[in-house]
């Protein structure tokens, strides 16, 4: 009996060598970058370097680069330019960009879940009118608004003027459904039900936890647009020195919009208060605001 010999398997073709190529497209790309980031971050540097310089060499030429020794100096010039009131006032705006964050979150994601993931009669309607509302011009409510809050509600000059009016806005709601839309499906909340979960139990340890990045989104845009309201804070009459928040008091240090007899110290120093907590809130929550941002662009 005779055997066949066995055949070789062919050896797999060898892919073609690449050369070697220099990225020149990449490297442009790093340097633009790079570039980019410088002429955002020389703003803030130069705002700190020149909040610790006298006020005479702040306008030097050429410029101060590096940080001086009127740090202190410039800081009780703040302190006594605001009546001993700056950190007061520092506080308040924390307390009222805060609160307006807190409960805008709660209440816009509350309703956005209800829009998004129930079915009730004129549903289609009330979420027609709330995307209605957000073609009204904001400044057309700000006589309303005042009228409202002197003369029906008698909140004017209290800081609940503005943080108590925007608690559940048509963005927030519009923005907070249109993500648990896609992000949410509705298997899961089934899913929750069939477990025993109450409706709210479903809405804080179900939907909370898989919406934080459209969360933190809303969250840095709520906080950083009540912090510098300014026109807000005009209107409702926050200028006691008890009351008045940073922007108020930044402006009033200057010497209003002739800048008379400013101390361009003191001022400085105000506005490195004024920025630190929002560096300190993008720091914390850029990857979740990145992640929130992007959310959608890519189908699997």
């Amino acid at each position: 009996m005779t055997t066949q010999p066995l055949e070789t398997p062919l050896a797999a073709p060898r892919p073609p060598r690449r050369t070697a190529r220099f990225p020149l497209g990449r490297v442009g790309l790093w340097i633009f970058v790079g570039l980019a980031c410088f002429l955002s971050v020389i703003p803030f540097y130069l705002m700190f370097v020149w909040a610790s310089l006298p006020g005479e060499q702040i306008f030097a030429v050429p410029p101060h680069l590096w940080f001086g020794d009127a740090f202190v100096g410039n800081f009780q010039k703040m302190m006594t330019a605001t009546d001993n009131y700056a950190l007061r006032q520092f506080w308040n705006s924390l307390y009222i960009a805060s609160l307006s964050t807190v409960t805008t979150l709660f209440f816009c994601s509350l309703a956005g879940f209800a829009f998004a993931m129930y079915d009730f009669r004129g549903k289609g309607y009330l979420f027609g009118f709330i995307l209605v509302t957000m073609l009204i011009p904001p400044l057309v409510m700000d006589i309303p608004s005042f009228l409202v809050m002197n003369n029906v509600l008698h909140w004017i000059g209290t800081p609940r003027t503005l943080w108590v009016p925007g608690m559940a806005n048509a963005f927030g709601i519009f923005l907070m459904r249109q993500y648990i839309v896609s992000a949410l499906p509705k298997s899961l909340i089934e899913a929750a039900r069939l477990d025993g979960a109450t409706e709210f139990g479903i809405y804080m340890k179900v939907v909370l936890p898989l919406i934080r990045p459209i969360l933190a989104t809303l969250g840095v845009v709520t906080f950083v647009g009540s912090w510098n309201n300014f026109k807000g804070a005009l209107i409702m009459r926050l200028s006691e020195d008890s009351t008045m928040t940073l922007p108020l008091s930044l402006r009033r240090i200057t010497g209003g919009a002739a800048n008379i007899n400013a101390d361009w110290g003191a001022t400085l120093m105000m506005v490195v208060l004024t920025v630190i907590p929002l560096l300190i809130l993008f720091l914390f929550a850029s990857r979740q605001v990145i992640s929130g941002l992007t959310s959608g662009a890519v189908k699997d």
